[in-house]
């Protein structure tokens, strides 16, 4: 149960940007705060939360308001129970933190659709994050709605918020003054005006839409050059506080990669390195948590969905346990620790048990529970149906097909199964551009079902607007032309738990086709515990109404956290959604997470066995030496050319080294300008290093400076890959960003760059 904390009115104080310090009542300031978000973690827990928090050494808690959550359907809000944000925030001053509110609108996060609500999407023409009307009218009552919580919690009013931040990383989007000018003045006119406003960004982004009235502050990870992330900013402004607002202590897990880590003692140092600059920090996340139900992100290109859990290799992790990175940080923060500032013993962990292996041998199979059908004679995405998330079948009869007919799917978004008659054919997976599938000779009059599991709207990056279903058509390709299919039966499958729960199940042990699953289970105690889905396919899970996430075989994650306040001494309930079937339909409860068991059929990398690149038959278009340096650097041929396929080759480190990195890249067009990356693949690399993390080749296109290429240590130079665009483009030249760490390791010098309108020869 959820008991609200009794607020007390406290005194006002003050809190100001001073020469080259932060000021609380006119006396210096250094903020240390705590990253965690209050819609990861049940609201039974945010109080432990927070004093995990204040006993690592923290002073402030960093949130996000998530517009997305408390405005699910346009007009209707929702502060309540687990979305109390002011509740939350009553319960960090009741133990003596601040707050820095992040209220967007736009918040990323690794959440769906970075925050936005997706029911702008109904809106056709809609241009999210920028200037487009509907969208700022829609912010503007958001904001005003948070205001009425929370603007009285400013710290001279006497509550605990000392800054508000506008928008979010908006450099790494666009460059529009204008709109961010719109997006204060919203912050502004909710009532937060008493305390400074802020904007993040990037180290090469933070100038692009710099208002002058903002503070500016500064995101970056752990290992990065401090010196080089701050350089500019103290140029352009030598007397403004400095702050890393986002200080990334790990990073966050997609469906079919690695479990991402981040080394303890780096992120330590890192901290340290800016507290004896009296540099403020923000540590995201601090705790990770957990991204329950649908609420996962994914980022694009290429599209990749997010894990539910959002464990993050944070101090604190997902279950709230203090982590061997959590002392070593608590060690270095106790020496640094202000003169008022008491920093408490280290709570105690929730109790956790294990469940017993039991059968959920309660099945409802979807193809025959389907909803009331909406009818339509063209295809169209989710949201045309008034649908947010969850899955989405669409239904035609075909005209006869002969063999060889290709069925193409224009655009799935994201996961799709086809069958006819009832007879599974094939899947589609949009994170590798699937989109087509051979047909067998069918007769007239088939029934064409296409089932589509929409995984997360994506939450960085033009990409944003991400439609939901199939979003434009479908058609049948043959040699004599093409046919597009019309006259669809749609039936929509929401997450919610009262449309699962309705189902009319059979006892059955298990299903080869997409069904929903239930049992009961007793226990004889509550505490938190890890539900083991390593033998299901995927879907999500329902335990006594509450989503707790999404689940899929190919990992990493295999398990999902069960928080024990949401169990009951007794009888409880589970439903499982699986669109694949499972192995076996049994559950069981343990003690430990399983964050890094990757499928063996899963290929992270790209690069066939034996497969080896022929470039001596290929003639450069430029060849030469970069720099040595952090920061980006830009190289310009003496022509454009002509092509679809680029390579670069590698010749030599800066350092002599094996190793080849590279952080971000871009293709110039004949204007000198950066090409679109959305639809960009990686055809070929010859080595990609997998065992010690995720840096795989496609990181060079990810748009994330933190991220990286990174070959194996055992193979040596030369290093290769090849990007294929979706179409023929002038190329002029490339920019290309080596890693954020000083000496930027990895570095390559020499180099040979190729352009071809047809693929490379092995």
């Amino acid at each position: 149960m959820i008991t609200s904390c009794v607020e007390t009115k406290r005194e006002p104080h003050t809190f100001s940007a001073g020469d080259k310090t932060f000021l609380l009542d006119g006396n210096p300031f250094v903020i240390k705060a705590a990253e965690m978000h209050y819609t990861r973690i049940p609201a039974e827990y945010w109080e432990h939360r927070i004093k995990m928090c204040k006993a690592l050494g923290m002073n402030t808690i960093c949130i996000y308001a998530f517009w997305n959550i408390h405005e699910q359907k346009p007009g209707i809000f929702d502060f309540s129970g687990q979305n109390d944000i002011a509740e939350f925030c009553r319960l960090v001053q009741k133990n003596d933190m601040y707050i820095i509110l992040r209220p967007g609108p736009y918040v990323c996060s690794e959440w769906e659709m970075g925050g936005l609500p997706w029911w702008l999407l109904k809106k056709d023409n809609i241009q999210l994050r920028t200037n487009d009307s509907y969208f700022l009218e829609r912010t503007r009552l958001f904001m005003n709605k948070l205001g009425e919580l929370l603007a009285d919690k400013q710290v001279t009013r006497g509550g605990n918020i000392i800054m508000v931040q506008v928008e979010n990383e908006y450099g790494a989007f666009a460059v529009d003054k204008g709109y961010m000018a719109n997006i204060r003045n919203a912050v502004k006119d909710a009532g937060f005006t008493e305390i400074p406003l802020f904007q993040c960004d990037w180290s090469s982004t933070f100038q692009l839409n710099g208002l002058e009235d903002l503070l500016w502050t500064i995101n970056f990870g752990t290992g990065a050059n401090i010196d080089e992330q701050f350089k500019k900013l103290k140029e352009v402004r030598p007397n403004t506080p400095l702050m890393c607002s986002e200080f990334w202590s790990g990073w966050f897990d997609h469906w079919g990669r690695k479990h991402e880590t981040r080394d303890a003692e780096t992120m330590v140092l890192g901290i340290k390195d800016m507290l004896d600059r009296n540099i403020s920090f923000s540590l995201y996340m601090t705790h990770g948590g957990t991204t329950f139900g649908h609420w996962g992100g994914a980022n694009s290109p290429a599209y990749s969905a997010m894990c539910s859990s959002y464990d993050y290799d944070a101090p604190i992790s997902e279950a709230g346990w203090a982590t061997p990175k959590y002392y070593k940080l608590r060690e270095l923060l106790m020496q640094y620790a202000d003169s008022s500032q008491m920093i408490p013993d280290v709570p105690e962990a929730y109790p956790l048990i294990n469940i017993p292996r039991f059968e959920v041998n309660q099945v409802a199979p979807l193809f025959q529970n389907l909803p009331e059908p909406k009818f339509s004679e063209n295809i169209k995405p989710m949201e045309k149906f008034d649908q947010g998330w969850g899955a989405i079948l669409y239904r035609t009869s075909l005209p006869k097909v002969t063999e060889g007919t290709t069925l193409l799917i224009d655009e799935v978004c994201d996961w799709a199964q086809i069958y006819v008659d009832g007879i599974f054919l094939g899947c589609m997976d949009r994170h590798y551009g699937q989109n087509t599938l051979l047909l067998p000779a069918l007769r007239e009059g088939a029934q064409l079902d296409i089932l589509v599991e929409a995984m997360g709207r994506v939450n960085f990056g033009m990409a944003i607007h991400d439609r939901k279903g199939i979003t434009q058509k479908v058609e049948l390709l043959t040699d004599n032309g093409n046919q597009e299919l019309k006259n669809w039966s749609v039936y929509c499958f929401p997450v919610d738990y009262s449309f699962a729960k309705s189902k009319k199940y059979i006892m059955e042990n298990k299903l080869d086709n997409p069904a929903y699953y239930r049992a009961t289970f007793k226990l004889d105690k509550v505490g938190d515990v890890f539900l083991n889905m390593e033998t299901w396919g995927k879907g999500m899970v329902w335990v006594n109404g509450k989503n707790i996430g999404r689940f899929w075989r190919i990992g990493p994650q295999q398990t999902l956290f069960m928080p024990g306040c949401w169990l009951k001494v007794g009888q409880n309930e589970i439903i499982i959604f699986d669109i694949l079937g499972p192995n076996k339909a049994v559950v069981e409860g343990l003690k430990e997470p399983i964050l890094d068991d990757l499928s063996a059929e899963v290929s992270t990398t790209h690069r066939t066995e034996g497969q080896n690149l022929n470039l001596q038959i290929e003639k450069p278009i430029a060849t030469g030496v970069l720099k040595q340096g952090n920061g980006w650097q830009e190289v310009l041929f003496d022509k454009a050319m002509k092509g679809r396929y680029f390579c670069l080759l590698a010749l030599d480190a800066q350092n002599g080294g094996n190793e080849a990195a590279i952080a971000e890249f871009y293709l110039l067009g004949e204007d000198g300008k950066p090409l679109p990356r959305q639809h960009w693949k990686i055809i070929y690399a010859d080595s990609e290093s997998t065992c010690d993390g995720n840096f795989t080749a496609d990181k060079i296109y990810d748009l994330q400076e933190s991220t990286y290429w990174k070959t194996s240590k055992e193979d040596k130079y030369p290093h290769q890959f090849i990007i294929a665009m979706q179409d023929e483009v002038m190329i002029s030249g490339f920019r290309i960003l080596p890693r954020v760490e000083e000496c930027c390791p990895g570095m390559i010098k020499h180099y040979k760059a190729y352009v071809k309108s047809v693929p490379f020869e092995f």
